[in-house]
C-alpha cells in the first residue's frame, strides 16, 4: 500500500494499493449479522474472555464468508461492531477486545505469519478466513495505539483507541485499515484520529473505497473518495439505527449510492430491538439486493452481480426547479417536526395536483397522481433549509412528500412505517443550493422501489410506473457541506436524540 498526499485537502491522509483492472463485473456480498454482545461490566473482562466472545462472533462471520465464496462472490462485507458489539461503557471495558492493527505497508498475511506480531489472533484468523475462501473479506474490529506525554492530544490512559475497518484480499493479505473519523455520540470508548483518512485499494474489479456508519453523513471522507479518488465502489460496515421518514438504512443508503454515482456495499448489525437492520447491495441506477427485517432474530447472507466501473451520472439539481412556476395551493402552509427540525408542510388535497411549498431559499415543486385520495391518510408536501444540531452538525436542504402518522397534522414527520395511497405518477424537483442531493424512494413495510424512479439531468426524481405499492416518502435529501458549522446541540435536544437512536 502507498501512502500519497490528497492534494486538495492537505490534513488528509491517503492509502492505496495499485493493481490492474481486468474485470467488468464482480459478485458482491454483504452479511447482516446477529451480533453476539457482551455482557455490560463496570469491570473490564479479560483478554481471554473477550478472545472467547470474538470468536463465537468469528465462527457466525465464519459460516457466511464461506457461503458466499462458495456462491462464487469476490468480495464481502461484515459490520460494524461484528465482533464484540457495542455500547461499552468506558473506554477500559472495550480494551481487552482491541488489538494493534499494523500499517498495510508492512505486506503482512498474518494467516502466514501470525506471530510478526504481538497478539493479533483476530487478525490472523480473519486473514484465512479470506486465504482459505479466496475472497476479500472486510470486517470491523478495534485498533489500539500508544502514546506519550511528547503528544499534546494523548489520552490519560496512554493509548488512542479506533473504531476499525480492515480489509484481506483473497491471498490474505492485510490490504486496506481505516480509522473511522466521525464517531457518534455514544463512541466514548474510540478517538477520532487528527486527520481523516482516506483509504483506497484497486483490485481486479474496481478501485475500491471504506469508511463507517455516521461518516455517510460528512464530506470527508465520505464525499472526497469518490469527487477527488474517484472510487468505484464503497465498502461501509455500519451499526444503524432506523429513523424514519429519512434516515431508514436502506433507503438512505441506497440513496447515496444514486447520487454519488457508486456501487454500495452496506453491511448492517442485525438487532431489531434497537431498530438495526437494513444491508444492501446498491448500484447508482437502481438496488440490487436488500434485506428489512424487523421481525426475525436471524443474520442475512445478500449477494448480487455489479459493474466494475458503474457510470457517474451528472445531474443539475436545480435546473428543473429554477425554471418552475411557483404553483399556488390554495391552503394554508404549516409548520411540523421531522427529526428534530422544522419543516414548512403544505397538505396535498386533491387526487391529483401541482404544489410549491418553499422555506427560507429552498422551493420544492410537486407534481402527483395518487391512485384515490383516501380520507383515512393524509400526505404532504415539505421543505426544510437550515442547520441540524441535534447527534451532529451537518446542513440539509431536504424536499419530501410524506405520509402522516394520522389525519393529524401534528403527526407529519412522525415516524410511520405503512401506508395504504399508490401513486400513479410523481415528480419532485427543489432550488438546491448543493450538489449533492440523495434521491429517496420509499414504500409501506420499508421497502424499496427498484425500477420504479429515476432522477434526471435537469434535477427532477420522476416516477416511471405507477408504484408497486404504498408510498411513505418520496424524498429529495441534500446535504451542503460548505455551510456546516461546529455547533453544540442542546442538553435537552442531546437527550431527546439518545432516547430515539440508542
Amino acid at each position: 500500500m502507498i501512502a500519497a498526499p490528497l492534494l486538495a485537502y492537505a490534513a488528509i491522509s491517503v492509502l492505496c494499493i495499485v493493481k490492474v483492472s481486468t474485470m467488468d463485473t464482480f459478485i458482491a456480498a454483504v452479511y447482516e449479522h446477529a451480533v453476539v454482545m457482551p455482557n455490560i461490566s463496570l469491570t473490564p473482562v479479560t483478554h481471554e474472555k473477550a478472545l472467547a466472545l470474538m470468536n463465537q462472533n468469528l465462527d457466525l462471520l465464519e459460516r457466511a464468508i464461506s457461503s458466499a465464496a462458495k456462491q462464487g462472490a469476490h468480495i464481502i462485507v461484515t459490520p460494524e461492531d461484528g465482533i464484540y458489539g457495542w455500547r461499552f461503557t468506558a473506554r477500559e471495558a472495550v480494551y481487552p477486545y482491541l488489538e494493534d492493527i499494523p500499517d498495510p505497508q508492512v505486506n503482512w498475511i498474518p494467516c502466514n505469519d501470525p506471530h510478526r506480531f504481538d497478539r493479533t489472533p483476530v487478525q490472523n484468523r480473519l486473514s484465512c478466513l479470506a486465504k482459505d475462501n479466496s475472497i476479500y473479506v472486510v470486517a470491523n474490529i478495534g485498533d489500539k495505539k500508544p502514546c506519550n506525554t511528547s503528544d499534546p492530544q494523548c489520552p490519560p490512559d496512554g493509548r488512542y483507541q479506533y473504531n476499525t475497518n480492515v480489509v484481506y484480499d483473497s491471498e490474505g493479505k492485510l490490504v486496506a485499515r481505516y480509522h473511522k473519523q466521525n464517531l457518534f455520540m455514544s463512541e466514548i470508548q474510540f478517538n477520532s484520529p487528527k486527520r481523516p483518512e482516506v483509504v483506497t485499494f484497486d483490485t481486479k474489479f474496481g478501485r475500491l473505497g471504506i469508511f463507517t456508519c455516521f461518516d455517510i453523513l460528512f464530506r470527508d471522507p465520505a464525499v472526497t473518495l469518490v469527487k477527488d479518488f474517484h472510487v468505484d465502489t464503497i465498502l461501509f460496515p455500519t451499526a444503524w439505527m432506523n429513523v424514519l421518514p429519512h434516515l431508514s438504512a436502506v433507503e438512505f443508503h441506497s440513496a447515496w449510492a444514486m447520487g454519488m454515482g457508486v456501487n454500495f456495499l452496506a453491511a448492517n448489525l442485525h438487532n431489531p430491538l434497537m431498530k438495526m437492520t437494513g444491508s444492501g447491495i446498491y448500484a447508482p441506477d437502481s438496488p440490487k439486493a436488500f434485506h428489512y427485517d424487523m421481525k426475525t432474530e436471524e443474520g442475512k447472507l445478500l449477494l448480487s452481480q455489479l459493474d466494475s466501473h458503474p457510470q457517474h451520472p451528472v445531474v443539475n439539481w436545480s435546473s428543473h426547479a429554477s425554471s418552475v412556476k411557483a404553483h399556488s395551493s390554495g391552503n394554508q402552509e404549516f409548520t411540523g417536526i421531522v427529526f428534530f427540525d422544522e419543516y414548512t408542510f403544505v397538505e396535498l388535497l386533491g387526487a391529483t395536483g401541482n404544489y410549491t411549498v418553499c422555506h427560507r431559499d429552498l422551493c420544492c415543486h410537486l407534481s402527483y397522481k395518487m391512485s384515490e385520495k383516501r380520507s383515512d391518510e393524509l400526505y404532504v408536501l415539505g421543505a426544510f433549509d437550515g442547520l441540524h444540531t441535534v447527534e451532529g452538525t451537518y446542513y440539509l436542504q431536504i424536499c419530501t412528500l410524506l405520509k402522516c402518522k394520522t389525519t393529524d397534522p401534528n403527526t407529519c414527520g412522525d415516524s410511520v412505517e405503512t401506508a395504504s395511497t399508490r401513486f400513479e405518477r410523481f415528480s419532485l424537483s427543489g432550488t438546491f443550493a448543493t450538489q449533492y442531493v440523495f434521491p429517496e424512494v420509499l414504500l409501506s413495510e420499508v421497502q424499496l422501489a427498484p425500477g420504479g424512479f429515476q432522477v434526471s439531468s435537469d434535477g427532477q426524481l420522476s416516477s416511471l410506473k405507477p408504484s408497486s405499492g404504498p408510498v411513505l416518502t418520496v424524498t429529495l435529501f441534500g446535504r451542503w457541506y460548505d455551510k456546516d458549522q461546529t455547533l453544540t446541540a442542546s442538553s435537552d435536544l442531546i437527550a431527546q436524540a439518545q432516547s430515539v437512536l440508542i
